[in-house]
């Protein structure tokens, strides 16, 4: 891999600026940007619609798709304070204590389909705003009042994130619900994206590490299986590089539960749902039928591995022919051990050893079964990861 510089831009919680990460607002499939992700132009509600024109360079509806909301225009839902699961974890802010933490939207962190995101402080006690530098810093995630993402899932964001705690989930602070503002308070995550560190190079970005990357996907992974459990049964739904973030010392914690939702319950194998995500990390099963399950988000995991231990983003157009589609290319090599480590990230030379390497790819491979019943479920991948981690030192 060509470890040359790219293109810098600050994250925290996993908001790119949408002109890098979009091509300039480009079709996906036309586009031949540079760009580290595989985001879709903003469309109607939410960025992450996956329309069969964004698929397979067609205007039609998905093909066996049975919702006609697949790819339909939807006004903004009227919203109120008592749609919100009341929640003794959340604080709810003021428009103008936000504005007065952030000094008016001052420093931007970055920005993507749901709107802008600014580097604020809070008093660590009262949450009220302090000076720069001083108390707590957060990010303030603020919905673009003219963008396509809408209260659906901000709701959605603050209920999820609103009643579930974990190490591997970013903290929601509180919100915002005044007049036409809606917004989002979380805690700020100091080295920002795994997309980041992965797909970007320079003084600021350098090449992660073996035990970084182990690191970061067994986090990552306990996140997951936590949302996976019995108890809370929720399909994360939009797994990818970029809703990973990265605390001080590296520990993953998911963000973005916009497009999140409740899994099957009484006894049922899936959900039928339209389909949403980012095209290259949906799960094949869920694209061609709607039928979303917990192995779907287990197929975005192993997507995520892919590029973590590849070092290449999941699509880019930029690549050769035959190498746009980052899974379509390794398959060949996965399915045989005495090429699977032909894939890995040439930055990472001689910070392996075979065994840890095999492993992982081994694993990358089952996640990405064609047939989601051979998948691994999200306890074995994280009991999978641990033991690569347990000959891990020096992380």
């Amino acid at each position: 891999m060509n470890c040359k510089s790219i293109p810098m831009l600050d994250s925290c919680l996993g908001v790119i600026s949408s002109e890098y990460v979009r091509g300039k607002q480009t079709e996906l499939s036309n586009s031949n940007s540079k760009a580290a992700s595989a985001f879709l132009p903003p469309i109607p509600r939410n960025e992450g619609i996956i329309s069969s024109k964004r698929l397979c360079g067609k205007g039609t509806e998905l093909s066996n798709s049975s919702s006609k909301a697949t790819s339909a225009y939807i006004h903004l839902i009227p919203w109120s304070e008592g749609e919100i699961l009341k929640s003794s974890n959340l604080k709810g802010f003021t428009f103008s204590n936000l504005k007065a933490a952030t000094r008016n939207w001052d420093i931007l962190l970055g920005e993507g389909g749901f709107g802008s995101v600014f580097k604020g402080w809070v008093d660590k006690n009262s949450l009220e705003a302090t000076k720069p530098g001083v108390g707590m810093a957060v990010a303030v995630k603020r919905l673009n009042q003219y963008g396509f993402q809408g209260h659906k899932e901000w709701l959605a964001e603050v209920n999820y994130l609103g009643k579930l705690r974990h190490p591997n989930l970013v903290k929601l602070i509180g919100y915002c619900l005044e007049d036409d503002h809606r917004l989002l308070v979380y805690e700020f995550m100091p080295n920002g994206s795994m997309e980041n560190h992965l797909f970007r190079r320079g003084s600021y970005f350098q090449p992660l590490s073996w035990n970084l990357r182990m690191k970061i996907a067994l986090g990552a992974a306990r996140g997951l299986a936590f949302l996976h459990c019995a108890e809370i049964g929720v399909i994360y739904r939009d797994f990818k590089t970029s809703n990973v973030l990265l605390d001080s010392n590296y520990n993953a914690k998911l963000s973005d539960f916009g497009l999140a939702r409740d899994g099957p319950t009484g006894g049922k194998s899936h959900v039928s749902t339209r389909v949403m995500g980012t095209y290259g990390y949906a799960a094949p099963e869920y694209i061609s039928t709607g039928h979303l399950s917990t192995k779907s988000d287990v197929y975005s995991f192993g997507v995520v591995l892919l590029e973590i231990l590849c070092g290449k983003i999941a699509i880019d157009k930029s690549r050769p022919s035959g190498k746009h589609n980052l899974v379509e290319w390794a398959k060949p090599y996965l399915m045989d051990k005495r090429r699977m480590l032909c894939i890995l990230d040439p930055c990472l030379e001689g910070q392996f050893s075979k065994g840890q390497a095999l492993k992982a790819t081994t694993l990358a491979h089952r996640c990405l079964s064609a047939n989601f019943k051979f998948r691994p479920n999200m306890d074995e991948i994280v009991n999978a990861l641990e033991q690569v981690q347990e000959q891990v030192s020096g992380v």
